[in-house]
């Protein structure tokens, strides 16, 4: 009896699962979403997975973490938290655990996925062997690649949500200058696509006075997502102010998207992941917006308008990622 323990261990939500295998498939057995916040350390999240789920020895482990992993450990970007490979296996009583990035997790996941789990952004795109690209934009903005290497694919995590933010437009480049006054040390695309990113650009066209704000906004409490209440605003409302904050994130979103097309030469495909995108996919498929900042990069549209380009709708993916990566590679 085999058993695997899969971690998505983000800065809003941790989520655990226990899978058993079983004819070298994968069945998930238990499975508890933590809010990571209200733990200090992701020692206690385990610990207290344990007690509730885990009644069998452990067979290995794979845990996907949102921050860099070198030698085994990761200090969580935006969680203060250390976790290391070796305590996990002491923890697990184990020989075989593994620390991945999050977006690593999050790109293997996507080769198990089913076609109904996709939105395809580009549906003329043509089938081709290659490099993908995954690009989530969450808590934070996780990148990565997966590498085909004639064969197989091998997950790549990187940190290419903290390089610098591009500006490709006169709005955009009014939208660096207002961000420097926040972040004057450096300003990454991180800065905009994530969830405070939305919230970011929203304040950037208030202070612009591009439109007046909603009521909404006005009178939200302290602690409100704000994130969340400008899409709402959007979607829900049509409000002037907020349709524009989603219509400037989105388009910084494929350019960005198409400039990791182009640094990992993924001509196999780019996959869209994290938790924002679904939930605003009406802004995303509006206008084109997203696919004409995507191949928007001059002597390379015509390559670009040639990618797969699709939206994975499935929110466990960075489990799921490292459930099957714990079996394949462990």
């Amino acid at each position: 009896m085999i058993k695997i323990l899969a971690g998505d261990i983000g800065g809003t939500k941790t989520n655990l699962a226990l899978f058993e295998v079983i004819d070298n498939a994968l069945v998930m057995e238990a499975h508890h979403q933590y809010t990571s916040q209200s733990f200090t350390s992701f020692s206690d999240i385990l610990c207290d997975f344990k007690d509730r789920f885990v009644t069998f020895p452990i067979h290995s482990a794979c845990l996907g973490v949102a921050g860099p992993v070198i030698d085994g450990h990761c200090r969580t970007t935006n969680l203060p938290w250390n976790i290391n490979a070796l305590e996990l296996k002491k923890q697990l009583n184990t020989t075989k655990a593994r620390l991945l990035n999050d977006l690593e997790a999050t790109a293997y996941g996507m080769l198990y996925l089913d076609e109904d789990d996709f939105y395809d952004l580009n549906p003329t795109s043509q089938v081709m062997k290659g490099n993908k690209a995954v690009i989530a934009a969450g808590t934070g903005l996780g990148e990565a690649m997966l590498f085909w290497d004639g064969s197989n694919y091998a997950p790549i995590g990187c940190e290419g949500g903290h390089s610098d933010f591009a500006p490709c437009t006169a709005q955009q480049d009014d939208l660096l200058k207002w961000l420097r006054h926040r972040y004057p040390h450096h300003v990454s695309f991180e800065r905009v696509l994530s969830g405070s990113g939305i919230a970011a650009v929203y304040d950037f066209l208030r202070d612009s006075h591009f439109a007046p704000e909603p009521d909404l906004m006005i009178t939200i409490a302290q602690f409100s997502d704000r994130s969340a209440l400008i899409s709402e605003c959007a979607l829900n409302d049509n409000d002037a102010l907020c349709v524009e904050t989603l219509r400037l994130f989105v388009q910084i979103y494929g350019a960005e998207a198409g400039n990791l097309a182009l640094k990992t030469m993924s001509l196999g495909g780019v996959y869209i992941g994290g938790g924002i995108a679904p939930k605003i996919l009406a802004a995303i498929t509006s206008e084109n917006t997203f696919m004409d900042a995507f191949v928007g990069k001059g002597r390379f549209e015509s390559m670009l308008k040639s990618v797969s380009v699709k939206i994975s709708l499935n929110p466990e993916t960075a489990l799921l990622g490292a459930a099957h990566f714990a079996l394949d590679r462990l």
